[in-house]
């Protein structure tokens, strides 16, 4: 072979070997990017699962073991629970490390979920902190305020946040436990009075104010808000003089499709008599694929400036009134501020019901 074909070869060569090693890193990263997508989503069910179904099964385990040799530990478990009953109002019993997990990074990342503060929080006062919307499944206030997957450590330094919630969720068995070792609490008025006045100072109380009936409303590019006749948070503020603080989750409606249910419709009145009997709302929902899988879009919650609470023992009805109606128009300054960072259209209005 003579040094014209030597080189023409030496050429070919290195072409040849240039594709394959473009082809090998290109396999590698999407293989890669693929993984981590899988293990986001699979992060993302946990959550969902773990919310939905964990208390039910187990609860359905415990009473099929009373009918087994085994029966003994669901007799241990009662023992417990009638000794343990009170924790969820007394603080739960929050750990760092569970806080700190990367499963919760990964469902973080999924969306992604962020977190956003807009002034400081100081350490030596107490605060009540109002989240909107509820979302179907409170994404944002979960990964926010009950991990510390987006650096609520950092962000508020020195503050102990405890994510409130509906106070039935902590009579499920063995979901109360694992829920409340992420530091959440019951939404009852004695643990919130708890939270404000009886755990020393730095609290944050974090309240889904619109609860079960906003849920119902939870559909993309809706921003419908049920507070305007939900004032027990601003009294309890006013008793034991908790700063108020606006927080607002830009994306949260947008996770899911809900089937149609407007207001006045029959799946809306069947709807709103399950959510009074049973307290928590039965949204019919569907992500992706029609699946439980959410969307990915982006999440975004937006903290506002705190709302300072004079202490007021016995706070007159106008006095709570004028306090929820301050408060209200914080919110709506604190989403018309922020809206067209996040997507909302200029011309949408926070709708107050």
């Amino acid at each position: 072979m003579d040094a014209a074909l030597m080189v023409e070869y030496s050429k070919e060569m290195k072409k040849l070997k240039s594709r394959v090693d473009t082809a090998s890193v290109s396999f590698r990263v999407n293989f890669l990017e693929s993984w981590t997508r899988l293990l986001e989503a699979l992060s993302c069910l946990h959550y969902i699962t773990i919310f939905i179904f964990l208390g039910h099964v187990s609860l359905g385990i415990l009473i099929l073991l009373l009918f087994t040799d085994w029966y003994w530990v669901t007799l241990v478990y009662v023992a417990w629970l009638a000794y343990d009953w009170n924790s969820p109002c007394r603080g739960a019993r929050g750990k760092a490390w569970l806080k700190s997990f990367e499963i919760w990074k990964r469902g973080r990342d999924y969306f992604p979920v962020n977190l956003v503060k807009t002034a400081e929080l100081d350490p030596s006062k107490n605060y009540l902190m109002g989240h909107h919307p509820h979302g179907v499944l409170v994404f944002g206030a979960f990964f926010n305020f009950a991990t510390d997957a987006t650096g609520l450590s950092t962000v508020f330094p020195g503050m102990k946040v405890f994510l409130m919630t509906l106070h039935q969720m902590f009579k499920m068995p063995v979901f109360r436990e694992y829920f409340m070792l992420s530091g959440s609490v019951s939404v009852r008025k004695d643990s919130i009075e708890w939270v404000i006045s009886q755990n020393g100072v730095g609290n944050v109380g974090v309240i889904v104010v619109g609860g079960a009936p906003e849920a119902l409303d939870a559909h993309p590019g809706v921003h419908r808000l049920s507070i305007k006749n939900r004032k027990g948070f601003v009294k309890l503020a006013l008793v034991h003089g908790a700063h108020l603080v606006p927080a607002y989750s830009f994306g949260e409606n947008n996770a899911y499709d809900q089937i149609d249910n407007a207001p006045g419709t029959r799946l809306r009145r069947l709807q709103n008599v399950m959510t009074r009997i049973c307290g928590f709302s039965p949204p019919l929902f569907y992500g992706r694929g029609f699946s439980m899988l959410p969307y990915r879009t982006p999440i975004t919650t937006v903290v506002g400036r705190p709302i300072e609470v004079e202490k007021t023992p016995n706070p007159t009805r106008q006095q709570v009134e004028d306090m929820h109606a301050l408060y209200v128009k914080e919110l709506v300054e604190l989403f018309e501020t922020h809206k067209s960072k996040y997507g909302v259209p200029p011309e949408k209005r926070l709708e107050i019901v």
